[in-house]
This record gives structure tokens, C-alpha cells and sequence, in this order.
């Protein structure tokens, strides 16, 4: 309904307006048109860097080996389609916790529970947060994940932001993320990405965790840590020592994972929120609170992803394969990110960044010169995923940059 009919309407006194009719009309999800857009531009020369999911030297996004033999196994063993409870499936969220946590959390301050994707998990930490007490602060880099701001303020929680990432400088500014965690208040909640960093690529290092995990000790702040790409970094272990480091210093934390990447089941939205609380009491009393908030949620998770990733980690063989698939995602990722360093000194920083993506310092401008010119597709911020280039597209991509800076 156009804003002139809806004036009408209302103005008609036989007519009453509808509760749907005061509804404002929301902005459409730029990467949606950007994803369109790309498919019907008809340049056989195209290059997608936009769409955040990971892709092999063919551009395609693959099916992994030990997903599809856990399928086969499922089809041919699995006797029920019958409600697991909102807790999930718990032999998938049991078999996580090494690969999480390692040795670094005793079994009985641990809670939580399967989740739809990395972004159920968020939004479930979120709303224990809220639960906790409404309106908690969270502090969050700039830039982060697109979707973080909308989940922190659909559950009532304020953003307070600070600079994470200098990108004309293609440097982590450490020094912004330190003064907002001294200036903390206890009761505060620190938003961390575990590895990765989406959109930059720019992770901490082991000393800047450290310091990090300190002033979350000291400040009385909660660290929320965002894994949604453990083992596409730096490997499996090393992309979990930020977390590891943190939960040697703090009494709580909440860390929310997501399969969808490391496994590469996107669609099945595979995801945990783990809980760790100050003993055993707490725990309990945290888990009763994320059921209650589950159940309001979604109820009862999809199951088949986590059946997935439980059927290969519970099999040595299949968990064997799944590591070798994964460690070949993680060093072509390494291998491009290589390449692009290499082709061009503006582009050096990117060999230190980790995981899919990275973000240019590219005018909106210049993005849309490279889409129009040139027939590259990133969003308008300048971020790109380097999955969504090869060995044989890497060279024509850093023409086009060069172009574009003149």
C-alpha cells in the first residue's frame, strides 16, 4: 500500500486502520540486489566477490566428502524424524566441546545447546543478556558482521561501538579495542570474533588475547565470542586460542559456534550456543534460562546438520577426512590471499589477514566502477571474499583495482 492510500484509508471514517497498516516499508538487504544483479549481468568475464560462502577453484560451493558418507549413513540408519527437545541434539553438542574448548573449561561450567546456524546462537545470547538485565551494553568493533547490530537491538540491547579496523591503513587498531575495555562498566558485554574476522580478516594475536582477557577480568566484563569459521584461520587449535586464552581469566563467557563454514552446511543452519558460568550451580540455572528462551524461540532446532557433524566426529575415519578437507579450504584461502599480496604492494596486508573475507579501501564510487567497468561484484563497503577468486581470475582482479585507484 502506497503512503497515498494508506492516507486515504485512514481518513475515511468507515474504515478503521488495520494494526499491519502502520508498518513502515523496511530497506531491502543490499547483497540481495548485488547477488541478483550478478546473475543476470551477461559478461562471461564476471567475478563475484561479494557472496560470503566458500568456494573451490571451480567457483562452486562443494558438498565435503565426509558430509556426504555421514548422509549416506543417516539415510540408511536414522529410525526417527521425531522431535529431539530445545536442547537439540546433545551428542553433537557434547562431541564440540574439544574441539572448542580443548582442556581449558571444566565439563560442569558448561551449558548450552544445538542452535539454527551461528546467527540462532547470537540471537539466543542476546536474549539471555536481555534476560539477565534489559538493556546491557555491548560493546562492538567497527566494522563487524553486518548482521550483529540488528540482532543486538531486536533484543533491546544497546551498541556501543569502537573503531576495530583502520581500513585505509589495513591495520587492527588494538588501541581503540583496549580503551573501550578499560572504560568498560562491570556488567558490560565485549562482542569478539573468535578467528577470521568477517568483514577484515584482521584477528588478534596470542599476546593482544592476552591483554584482552586481562581486561575482561579486571573491568568485570562478559566476553560474547563469535567462532563461526574455526579452522578456515590458521587451523582448528589456533583458531581457538582467543577463546581458550579468555576462559583462563574469566569466571563467564558465552560463545556462540557455527558449523555452516567449516563443515560447508550452509543451508542446514548448524550452529551451538555454549555458556560457561562461575561452577556448577550457575550452569544449571543458565541452561534452564536457555531452554526457557529456545522453547519461546524455535521451539526445537533443525536436526540434520548437527546428525551430520556428529556422525563424523564420532568416527575416527570420517573426522580424519573432514580435517584434510577442511585444511585444504583453509590453505587455498592462504594460497590467494598469497597471490593478491604478491600482484600488488596495496594489496600486502591481505597475506596477514585470515579466513574468507577482507575489506579494500575502496570508495563506493570505485565498487561501482569495478561492477559496471570491469564486472566485479563486492558490496558497496569494499569488503570482498577472496574465495570468489583463482589463480587464473586473481590477475584481471588486480587490474581492475589498479584501474579503478587511478
Amino acid at each position: 500500500m502506497t503512503e497515498a492510500m494508506l492516507c486515504a484509508r485512514n481518513s475515511d471514517p468507515d474504515v478503521a486502520p488495520g494494526l499491519l497498516d502502520r508498518l513502515g516499508q523496511q530497506p531491502s538487504d543490499p547483497l540481495l540486489a548485488l547477488i541478483g544483479a550478478y546473475r543476470s549481468d551477461p559478461r562471461p568475464e564476471k567475478i563475484d566477490v561479494g557472496v560470503g560462502v566458500y568456494r573451490d577453484l571451480d567457483g562452486a560451493t562443494p558438498v565435503l566428502r565426509a558430509v556426504k558418507e555421514a548422509e549416506r549413513r543417516l539415510v540408511a540408519t536414522q529410525a526417527s524424524k521425531g522431535y529431539l527437545g530445545p536442547e537439540g541434539d546433545i551428542g553433537f553438542f557434547e562431541i564440540l566441546k574439544p574441539i572448542l574448548f580443548g582442556d581449558a573449561v571444566p565439563g560442569d561450567r558448561l551449558s548450552g545447546l544445538q542452535t539454527p546456524g551461528g546467527t540462532g546462537a547470537l540471537r539466543l545470547a542476546a536474549d539471555l543478556v536481555a534476560t539477565a538485565q534489559q538493556g546491557a551494553r555491548v560493546l562492538a568493533g567497527d566494522p563487524t558482521w553486518a548482521n550483529h547490530a540488528p540482532i543486538l537491538k531486536a533484543a533491546r540491547l544497546e551498541t556501543v561501538g569502537y573503531r576495530h579496523f583502520d581500513v585505509s591503513r589495513q591495520a587492527l587498531t588494538f588501541d581503540r579495542l583496549a580503551e573501550a575495555l578499560d572504560n568498560a562498566r562491570p556488567g558490560d558485554v565485549a562482542l569478539l570474533h573468535g578467528c577470521c574476522h568477517n568483514p577484515t580478516g584482521a584477528d588478534l594475536d596470542p599476546d593482544q588475547w592476552k591483554r584482552v582477557a586481562t581486561l575482561l577480568r579486571d573491568r568485570g566484563v562478559l566476553p560474547l565470542i563469535d567462532l563461526a569459521y574455526q579452522g578456515l584461520g590458521s587451523g582448528l587449535a589456533a583458531d581457538a586460542a582467543g577463546v581458550r586464552i579468555v576462559l583462563e581469566q574469566v569466571d563467564e563467557a558465552l560463545i556462540t559456534y557455527s558449523c555452516d563454514k567449516n563443515f560447508g552446511l550452509y543451508r542446514e543452519r548448524t550452529g551451538a550456543l555454549f555458556a560457561v558460568s562461575r561452577d556448577a550451580a550457575a550452569a544449571a540455572v543458565t541452561q534452564s534460562n536457555l531452554l526457557a528462551l529456545a522453547r519461546a524461540n524455535w521451539s526445537m532446532p533443525p536436526d540434520h546438520g548437527a546428525a551430520i557433524v556428529r556422525t563424523i566426529l564420532e568416527d575416527d575415519d570420517l573426522t580424519a577426512d573432514w580435517r584434510l578437507e577442511l585444511e585444504a579450504m583453509r590453505a587455498r584461502l592462504v594460497a590467494i590471499r598469497a597471490l593478491l599480496a604478491a600482484a600488488d604492494p596495496a594489496l600486502s596486508a591481505l597475506a596477514g589477514q585470515r579466513g574468507l573475507f577482507s575489506t579494500l579501501p575502496l570508495s563506493p564510487d570505485q565498487v561501482r566502477e569495478l561492477r559496471e567497468v570491469h564486472a566485479i561484484y563486492m558490496p558497496s563497503s569494499g569488503r570482498i571474499n577472496v574465495a570468489g577468486l583463482t589463480p587464473a581470475t586473481a590477475p584481471r582482479f588486480v587490474a581492475a583495482l589498479q584501474a579503478v585507484r587511478r
